[in-house]
């Protein structure tokens, strides 16, 4: 991406300090994304450029306004444009620079944000072997946004054969890894030989994308993940809060991290981090909602609970209609917990056969399992205590 100085429109030492800053901080919290490289005019690596963001710096009395624009180099189409305004007192204005730069770069540069819509939906004929790698992570991206359990497959194995082609490729070993975790979390019944080879090649992968790259996010992420499921849990949290700090505008980042926190114990704390993650991130929410109604069913604030969960469609998830009967059940709401409890006895009996294992594999405090646990039974499923 190539980031052009912004224009100053007003012509003043003042307007033309705040333009410079502003593309200086913007740079700054692009490069914290990994997969991007951000170049600007005086770089020999101009010509490459496939996105360009460009902007321009306009004065008033007390104030200032940037206009931002991202577009298409090739063709000039426009991909996204914004506005952001700011005071100019002095005490303020680096603190609302910062502020900007994270807003744009969010919105560009995250998991669902501009840049990836615009490659998901791109369409390479003949495609060159570093394209089809990349193509794998965002093959990655669209199975995790609805999480279908057909894709994984394909999508493991194409990952595969990205790091094969391409060894020294973080972010995809890093994939490759949460794929690996993927096919552990959704296998019912489980079997405990499969979950310990996925869990090995999991945290192998992480490792090796780490290595590769010891601040790229999605490396760290996955190393999280893979800690996680290995039980390592003070670990994982220390992973995932050390990712965060290398790229705190990463909602797909914040959102996991958050997650596990919570449901760790660190209810508050995790759940707040969640709900920014949803507030931020302009991709499938679904996953967000559903966490965010397990925060509230644990805080007891069922009625909070049952409109996120409502909220939070995914109807072919198993976890989802697990936590759905928990809420319905422990909210009073009887009519709606036995639709939940048929969904699981016809769908997912394998999951029910091992059902406090499972729900220990991701809820870690003991207290907390047995109440979730107490909220399936009074739904009248029929699981081995």
């Amino acid at each position: 991406m190539l980031v052009e100085t912004f224009d100053d429109l007003s012509g003043t030492e003042a307007s033309r300090s705040i333009a410079k800053g502003l593309t200086q901080e913007i740079v700054g919290q692009l490069s914290k994304f990994k997969d991007i490289i951000v170049v600007q005019s005086f770089d020999k690596r101009v010509a490459s450029s496939r996105f360009v963001l460009a902007g321009s710096v306009n004065l008033s009395a007390d104030a200032f306004r940037l206009r931002v624009m991202f577009f298409n180099r090739a063709d000039g189409s426009v991909l996204w444009a914004d506005s952001y305004d700011g005071e100019m007192k002095v005490s303020a204005l680096l603190k609302t620079e910062a502020n900007i730069a994270q807003k744009v770069a969010t919105s560009l540069a995250q998991t669902y944000g501009v840049i990836s819509q615009a490659d998901a939906s791109l369409h390479v004929s003949n495609p060159p072997d570093d394209w089809a790698a990349y193509s794998c992570t965002l093959s990655f991206y669209a199975y995790r946004a609805n999480l279908n359990q057909k894709a994984l497959p394909a999508v493991r194995a194409c990952l595969e054969k990205a790091v094969e082609r391409f060894p020294g490729y973080a972010t995809a070993w890093g994939l490759l890894s949460q794929a690996y975790i993927d096919e552990i979390r959704f296998l019912y019944p489980p079997d405990e030989r499969a979950t310990s080879a996925s869990i090995a090649l999991a945290l192998a992968a992480a490792r090796r994308a780490v290595e590769l790259d010891p601040l790229n996010v999605r490396a760290l992420q996955a190393e999280m993940f893979a800690l996680y499921f290995s039980k390592e849990i003070e670990a994982a949290l220390l992973v995932g809060k050390r990712a965060l700090s290398i790229n705190p505008n990463d909602t797909e980042l914040m959102g996991e991290y958050g997650y596990r926190l919570a449901l760790s114990g660190g209810w508050d704390d995790g759940c707040q981090l969640v709900e920014e993650a949803r507030t931020r991130n302009p991709g499938p929410l679904a996953y967000y909602e559903t966490a965010l109604a397990l925060c509230a069913y644990f805080r007891s604030d069922y009625p909070q609970a049952v409109m996120w969960i409502r909220k939070a469609t995914v109807p072919g998830s198993a976890n989802y209609h697990t936590i759905a009967a928990a809420i319905f059940s422990e909210g009073g709401y009887e009519a709606d917990a036995l639709r939940e409890r048929l969904w699981l006895e016809e769908n997912a009996p394998g999951l029910i056969k091992n059902l406090q294992q499972e729900v220990a594999n991701r809820i870690v405090r003991p207290e907390d399992v047995d109440f979730f646990l107490g909220s399936l039974k009074k739904t009248g499923l029929a699981f081995q205590d």
